[in-house]
């Protein structure tokens, strides 16, 4: 096992004080690409937890379906059809939806996948999950990846159904690290569809959170996760995500924040003040080299 620098305590130090900030449960991993000329960091906080994901799962789903794509057995420019059984009643969060109210409509693959990825559309991913076969093949490719701590089992419908369900869905924040070292490091994918994801996961409808602190101008391919907040307490407030150093050199962060009963402003300042506190760890790390 590499040594921990010895800003490490102090790292732990503050992510103990935002955890207790952040009235919920702060879980926590990072990671830089093997080989890196950056220390490794002591930024771990209960990184093998189980915490519920909500649209987090929406990367996965992507890279799943990318992949199908490169089998052949889909095409990024291929109509899907909006479906009228797709909508969601009560409404959801879908830009599609709001765009189409009706359905029926064929939208291209590839628009699907951006409003999924980028904007979390709850519509444009439960098409995604059944043109794709299903929650269950999403999650044996990822575990094929060697990615173990991932766990789907549930659509948007279902959830919207029962809230509860959300707990059943789960990414452990090592192995949410894990599947974005590989992104960055050995991809899955072709490289015109690793830059099509990242690019996606970039322009992000949410650019908080793990961005919110961080000096102007970094780069942050990421892909957030959210509840509601039912009887004082939000479910789930995430973000995982690519973090570039000013070296260059990219940074795999993890944040998941469980049963908060912090406002929404609140939920998002203790992932954007975890990010900053990681961020600043590692650039502290890599001065002492």
């Amino acid at each position: 096992m590499l040594p921990v620098p010895s800003h490490g305590q102090d790292l732990r130090q503050q992510l103990a004080a935002i955890a207790k900030d952040s009235g919920g449960k702060l879980q926590i991993a990072c990671a830089f690409a093997p080989g890196s000329r950056h220390a490794p960091i002591a930024c771990d906080r209960d990184a093998d937890a189980h915490p519920p994901m909500q649209s987090v799962f929406k990367l996965p789903l992507g890279i799943y379906v990318l992949h199908l794509v490169e089998q052949g057995k889909l095409q990024l420019d291929q109509p899907v059809h909006f479906e009228s059984k797709d909508l969601f009643e009560p409404k959801a969060y879908s830009p599609l939806q709001d765009k189409y109210p009706a359905g029926n409509v064929d939208v291209p693959l590839r628009e699907l996948l951006h409003l999924s990825v980028s904007f979390s559309d709850n519509a444009a991913a439960d098409i995604l999950l059944r043109l794709s076969g299903g929650t269950e093949p999403v999650r044996q490719y990822i575990a094929s990846l060697g990615v173990q701590g991932f766990e789907l089992h549930h659509s948007e419908h279902a959830l919207q159904r029962d809230e509860r369900l959300q707990y059943q869905d789960w990414f452990a924040p090592a192995a949410a690290v894990q599947l974005l070292r590989r992104i960055a490091d050995n991809s899955p994918l072709i490289a015109d569809h690793t830059a099509l994801l990242l690019q996606w996961m970039t322009n992000s409808a949410r650019p908080g959170r793990l961005a919110g602190m961080l000096p102007k101008g970094t780069n942050v391919a990421h892909k957030t996760g959210s509840s509601g907040m039912e009887n004082g307490l939000a479910a789930a407030t995430n973000d995982i995500g690519l973090v570039t150093l000013p070296d260059g050199e990219r940074l795999a962060v993890a944040v998941f924040l469980t049963d908060s009963t912090a406002d929404d402003a609140g939920r998002d300042r203790a992932i954007a003040r975890a990010s900053l506190a990681i961020y600043q760890a590692a650039i502290a790390g890599a001065s002492k080299e």
